[in-house]
């Protein structure tokens, strides 16, 4: 069974950036280009991690994160916060509303699909203990 990733992001170049690698790494895709599409594409079928766009078009995504973590179909749902903010006051606004990640663009390819697959349980964490 292929996990699903909800990317949701308004640049087109980015979008496509992140549907690469989230279908390289063998997930199931689908996009939304702004907060009200996200929060639908969610209620239609709940994805198991959402890539979020804090700056998007209608609402924004501290809301969309809000909206997603408040419904109790999505309780298992991991949210990743994409931004070009790198300040410490989005991220803590980010991870205090339910994200379980904040990842500052522009980011490294490599970094975004482990985390995502950290997230998902799908890598065993091979840290050194010394």
């Amino acid at each position: 069974m292929s996990h699903s990733v909800l990317v949701v992001e308004d640049e087109p170049n980015i979008v496509l950036s992140l549907q690469f690698i989230m279908k390289q790494a063998g997930f199931a895709v689908r996009v939304a280009e702004d907060g009200d599409k996200a929060v639908r594409e969610v209620t239609r079928k709940v994805p198991d991690i959402v890539l979020l766009d804090i700056m998007l078009p209608k609402t924004d995504g501290f809301t969309v994160c809000e909206t997603i973590k408040s419904d109790p179909r999505c309780k298992k749902v991991k949210i990743i916060m994409l931004s070009a903010k790198s300040r410490d006051a989005d991220r803590e606004k980010a991870l205090a509303l339910g994200a379980d990640d904040f990842i500052t663009k522009p980011f490294s390819t490599r970094e975004l699909g482990d985390r995502v697959r950290q997230l998902l349980g799908l890598t065993t964490d091979s840290a050194q203990a010394s």
